[in-house]
């Protein structure tokens, strides 16, 4: 046999070998590797996968009907709710385990509330911590006179803090705009999340109220990395001329896909939906069209 002919025959069968094994590989890769890389993928290019409506942008309409309300936010397509604490409580007379069974019914998750921290608050813990909740958070308050007093505050949030924990769920902080104002050379905020043991205290950062106090939302998260890890989306009008001043999403100024990509990269793990103004429109008809840009923002 000549050389010629050895080469073609040991060539020959390096080809039929890897024709041979090539059918097997694919048909590993099609199955089970290829699947599984695209389902990474896919989840690596969401930005959420569910996001919540915080209640108190229904708080004209939501008393009247509490029930036919939260029904038609279900519709909407919302999977979560953030409440507030109205006149008749966190769960609008239903006490604790009636209004989750009606989440439930609703197939809506009752995941966090705003409410007064100073009054009742082990038993507020223990009845959210009861019924799946994952945090309680003080959603105001109010300008301070000194830094100390911002100081004795980080204090107050601490010990809040430590009895949510003892309860299995968080304890978190809601920003407003003043606290994001100078005074003496500080900014109160920065104060507060120094001031705060992370191990018991999470933030809210209202990204609306961070802007219109004059700061970068996306600086403070990646300074603050895993401090803040829920949000409320909140648009600002276009050419606001007052601080209370929001709108329909996707109508204002705020660049939602850009902070949210940021918000999520740095720990964020709550989206939630919030409104205080309607001009053109009415509360329903808003957490429709937030919904809406919502669901689009994710896809």
């Amino acid at each position: 046999m000549n050389k010629d002919r050895r080469s073609f025959i040991k060539w020959g069968g390096s080809i039929a070998a890897g024709l041979a094994f090539a059918p097997a590989a694919c048909k590993l890769m099609s199955k089970d590797e290829e699947k599984k890389a695209a389902e990474q993928a896919a989840k690596k290019d969401v930005l959420f996968t569910t996001f919540s409506l915080q209640l108190y942008t229904l708080r004209d309409d939501l008393p009247a009907d509490p029930k036919g309300i939260l029904k038609q936010v279900a519709g909407f397509g919302y999977k979560q709710l953030e409440g507030y604490e109205g006149k008749d409580g966190m769960f609008w007379g239903m006490g604790h385990k009636g209004f989750k069974s009606y989440m439930d019914e609703l197939g809506l998750d009752f995941v966090a509330s705003h409410c007064d921290i100073n009054t009742n608050f082990e038993q507020k813990a223990a009845e959210a911590a009861e019924i799946g909740m994952k945090y309680l958070i003080c959603p105001w308050l109010g300008p301070q006179k000194s830094l100390d007093d911002y100081k004795r505050f980080a204090e107050v949030c601490n010990q809040k803090g430590e009895i949510c924990k003892k309860n299995g769920i968080r304890y978190a902080y809601h920003n407003h705009d003043y606290t994001f104002k100078e005074m003496d050379g500080q900014v109160p905020q920065e104060l507060l999340m120094q001031n705060t043991d992370a191990s018991l205290v999470d933030f809210e950062m209202d990204i609306y109220w961070v802007v219109t106090g004059g700061h970068d939302a996306e600086a403070w998260m990646k300074k603050h990395k895993n401090r803040f890890r829920l949000c409320h989306v909140k648009d600002r009008a276009k050419g606001a001329t007052e601080a209370a001043d929001s709108c329909t999403l996707g109508e204002g100024s705020i660049d939602f896909p850009t902070i949210l990509k940021t918000a999520k990269d740095n720990g964020m793990q709550y989206f939630i939906v919030e409104q205080e103004k309607y001009a053109g429109t009415t509360p329903l008809k808003a957490v429709e069209a937030n919904a809406a840009y919502m669901k689009k923002l994710a896809s």
